[in-house]
């Protein structure tokens, strides 16, 4: 019987190694970015991309808070320009940290996107921190 996931067919394992090993340019997981985090030496600039608001009321540890509209050439200037930059929004309901992933391109920086956001941080358990301490 025919359904609506076999109706087209999968592509060749070829042509799946590629797209999907692809992915690991543009995007890295809450679980590697943790682990990378807790090494002391992550090697990329961790980047919150929402409000002031809402980074205030958790966000990943070690992060930094740069919405994605504020990310311009002359707040940028301080990070040399092979800094690898992830970013991060509330999760995957949410497509800030696409479009500061976005904007960090066309200002030529390197950048991975850390699927799942916030959401996906809470959901393999790690805590958030807070203005003034942590979750």
């Amino acid at each position: 019987m025919q359904n609506a996931v076999r109706q087209v067919p999968a592509a060749p394992s070829e042509l799946a190694i590629q797209h999907f090993e692809s992915m690991f340019s543009f995007e890295t997981d809450c679980f590697d970015t943790h682990a990378a985090m807790e090494s002391g030496d992550p090697g990329f600039v961790l980047l919150d991309a929402r409000s002031p608001e809402l980074f205030a009321r958790g966000h990943v540890p070690g992060a930094i808070n740069i919405p994605h509209g504020k990310i311009i050439e002359s707040r940028m200037r301080t990070y040399a320009p092979a800094t690898l930059f992830v970013t991060y929004c509330a999760g995957p309901h949410c497509n800030g940290a696409a479009r500061a992933a976005t904007r960090l391109a066309r200002l030529g920086y390197p950048v991975k996107l850390m699927a799942g956001g916030i959401t996906g941080w809470l959901d393999e358990g790690f805590a958030l921190a807070r203005d003034g301490g942590s979750n």
